[in-house]
């Protein structure tokens, strides 16, 4: 039974990782980083690197992306290492990827469709997978392709003639608009739904709270930090994509939603940014956001600035809302710069908040600084008897001050915001309330 079993894993795929290192691109991030990146991607879909390199590219080959000697070269490469794979780290034309699959006998992904491919893999509820599909199909109607369910090397139609000639395509661009057409529906339901529990969610009066962040910056090791969640967290690029949401605890002991959503990168596909609109509403609906950092790599502001480019994609001015720039990873960097480091997150405006998601040192003073955001109402004086309404503005707001007279009433200094100051005085109209 044992033995059946190996015999039917398939081995690991042999990957060669291409960087073209094109001229007067993006010089805040070298190549080298991008590279590695790219090593990271294929990583994350279990595939075997069995080499890296990049490749100078003066100018774009419109035939191949590179040059003649170099296609050559690569097709070389490729056969010593017996590649199964090649991950080119740039956009492809569907005749780019087309005649390089032919000159070097492998499979070929570009950034996107590798991208896509982890996408794929990593949704778990049906949203996520309806606007994966949605992303990949629209990715591969202009390729008319049949790529969107395996690595598979074989691609193009199956006619006994030898290739597929214009009924083919014809066919294949009809079934693509089909697919694409029922998807969209089956999307408009699931989206109804999430903006009815958005809008039940926005009947309570907690203050929401989202997480941003390039990919594997520790987004999902500070939300199960700051909940006591479970939620996937590995040293990986898109290790979880879905959105999460728990209640939070601010001091004094306030409840907040938090939610974790989808990790950004670089060159992120259209196609996805368009698809997941709807998931990372729940970003643009938030009264605080934080955008988490990996502080201890070089990358850290290329990254953001990245991740910066995507919200404003989604017409999120990080400028004009609440921002908290969570410095994480302080663990892993040496005593001395994390001085340093702590100097500069005090001078920069608006204050950025060192902390390390794995040992929780700094947490409480990210929380803090939540909890003052949300709590920017003056307080309210609450003169109350009513047990209830006690509970409920201990729950629901915070409480900055008690004082608790010989006739058994309450008055409360409280800061509450106007959607939970207008839900307490239909609830408890016989409370007074001094302003």
């Amino acid at each position: 039974m044992t033995s059946k079993s190996v015999d039917r894993e398939a081995p690991p795929q042999g990957v060669l990782v291409i960087h073209p290192e094109r001229d007067g691109r993006d010089s805040s991030r070298s190549a080298e980083a991008r590279l590695e990146e790219a090593i990271g991607l294929s990583l994350a879909l279990d595939l075997e690197t069995r080499d890296a390199i990049i490749v100078p590219l003066r100018k774009r080959t419109p035939a191949t992306l590179f040059g003649s000697g170099k296609v050559l070269e690569i097709a070389a490469l490729c056969e010593s290492l017996e590649a199964d794979v090649v991950v080119v780290d740039d956009a492809l034309t569907p005749v780019q990827q087309r005649n390089l699959e032919k000159a070097w006998q492998v499979k070929v992904i570009d950034r996107t469709g590798l991208i896509l491919e982890i996408f794929a893999r990593r949704a778990r509820t049906r949203e996520g997978r309806l606007q994966v599909e949605l992303a990949r199909l629209s990715y591969e109607k202009s390729r008319l392709v049949r790529t969107w369910t395996h690595l598979e090397r074989q691609r193009g139609g199956f006619g006994v003639m030898g290739g597929p000639g214009e009924t083919q395509i014809e066919t294949d661009r009809r079934l693509l608009a089909e697919k694409i057409g029922k998807l969209k529906k089956e999307l408009v339901e699931v989206r109804r739904t999430r903006n009815l529990q958005r809008g039940a969610r926005q009947r309570h009066p907690f203050p929401s709270v989202a997480l941003v962040g390039y990919t594997n910056a520790g987004k999902s090791t500070l939300f199960n930090r700051l909940t006591n969640a479970d939620v996937v967290a590995q040293d990986m690029l898109f290790a979880t994509l879905d959105p999460t949401l728990r209640m939070l605890d601010l001091p004094d002991g306030r409840p907040a939603i938090l939610s974790d959503t989808v990790g950004f990168i670089s060159d992120l596909p259209h196609e996805l940014v368009e698809s997941f609109r709807a998931t990372l509403e729940e970003v643009k609906e938030a009264d605080v956001i934080l955008h988490v950092r990996d502080i201890a790599t070089a990358e850290s502001a290329a990254q953001a600035q990245d991740v910066r480019t995507v919200l404003e994609r989604l017409g999120i001015t990080v400028a004009d809302r609440n921002v908290i720039e969570v410095w994480n990873k302080a663990d892993l960097v040496d005593e001395e710069l994390r001085d340093d480091l702590a100097g500069d997150a005090r001078r920069q405006k608006p204050p950025a908040v060192l902390l390390s998601a794995v040992t929780g040192d700094g947490c409480e003073a990210l929380l803090g600084t939540i909890a003052a955001l949300v709590d920017d109402a003056e307080p309210v004086e609450i003169q109350t008897t009513e047990g209830a309404a006690i509970a409920w503005l201990y729950r629901n707001g915070r409480v900055m001050g008690r004082h608790d007279d010989d006739h058994g009433g309450v008055r409360l200094s409280v800061r509450l915001s106007p959607q939970a100051l207008g839900q307490f005085e239909q609830l408890f109209p016989k409370a007074e309330l001094r302003y």
